[in-house]
């Protein structure tokens, strides 16, 4: 059993970015990952996706870019509120405004920086650089 499926796809998105792969394959496949990898992608971090379905949990094939450093999931998922982004940004990120974090929100899931231009707080997911 799988206790946390969005921190197996991006550790499988990281090793086959080091391997220097061109594809990757994720299974099972969730909502959350989507999402994920939906913002991924409008940043730049990889590629297109497509769901193909296998009667069980479904599974995503991926094409890398090779544009990315490093990436993970953020456990436990900190609340954060509007004047504490900084605070996380020096824990996951290495430079200001280098790297992305991805969070939830009551309007969905955005990054920090999408968060902090609408002035609001959610809970960390994700980040990336």
């Amino acid at each position: 059993m799988m206790n946390d499926t969005l921190s197996t796809a991006l550790s499988k998105i990281m090793n086959a970015e080091k391997v220097g792969k061109k594809e990757c394959l994720i299974k099972p496949v969730s909502q959350v990952i989507k999402q994920v990898l939906g913002i991924l992608n409008q940043h730049s971090y990889v590629g297109m996706y497509e769901e193909i379905a296998d009667g069980r949990g479904g599974i995503l094939k991926m094409n890398l870019l090779g544009n990315m450093n490093k990436c993970g999931s953020i456990k436990p998922r900190f609340s954060v509120k509007l004047n504490d982004f900084e605070k996380w940004e020096r824990r996951f990120l290495p430079a200001k405004g280098f790297g992305i974090i991805i969070m939830s929100t009551s309007q969905g899931m955005m990054t920090h920086e999408e968060a902090r231009k609408r002035a609001i707080g959610g809970k960390l997911i994700a980040y990336c650089y």
